[in-house]
């Protein structure tokens, strides 16, 4: 076997050994730990793929959508193309972030290049964030309002553009999300 192929293998089992230990820890976790619909986001700071610092409280007065997927995860990888439209028609108002769970930066770095996304990614490597979040399988959605209150939380994947319109109007109409 090639060297090439024993780093791409090894690669490949930190990857899936990150993802398993992600979820099977949210699992353990008492289900009054989860976040809730009507409660504040939790706060984390992270690096984007471009190398920029984010933390959630730097949106502030914007609603946010936060997407947490994966390129290996099926229903992720469906439902891109409907984020991707939101995170282009949105205006300032709304802010979309992508957490990426478990994967590495050159993988992330790709699948956007070969899909033609251009929306911000965070790498949650160690799944501190998706655990802060009580996520516990991908992918799932959460708006957050201006004041940092998570008004939505879409468990599986988006199928179809009601949540679309329904961001679009928060936008259009001056929602607050209060």
């Amino acid at each position: 076997m090639s060297m090439r192929r024993i780093i791409a293998l090894l690669v490949i089992i930190a990857a899936v050994t990150t993802v398993v230990w992600v979820f099977s820890h949210n699992e353990t976790r008492d289900s009054s730990e989860r976040i809730a619909v009507g409660s504040i986001a939790p706060e984390f700071e992270a690096t984007s793929i471009e190398g920029k610092k984010v933390r959630l409280s730097d949106f502030q007065g914007q609603i946010v959508v936060l997407n947490f997927w994966a390129s290996w995860c099926t229903s992720c990888v469906r439902e891109m193309p409907l984020l991707n439209a939101i995170h282009k028609s949105t205006s300032s108002q709304i802010e979309t972030l992508f957490i990426n769970v478990g994967e590495s930066k050159g993988t992330v770095s790709e699948y956007l290049k070969n899909h033609s996304f251009s929306f911000p990614v965070v790498i949650d490597v160690t799944g501190k964030i998706s655990t802060s979040f009580g996520v516990s399988a991908l992918p799932a959605t959460f708006i957050i309002n201006g004041e940092g209150k998570i008004k939505e939380a879409i468990l599986g994947e988006i199928t179809d553009f009601p949540l679309m319109q329904l961001i679009n109007s928060y936008t259009y109409s001056g929602i607050q999300l209060e």
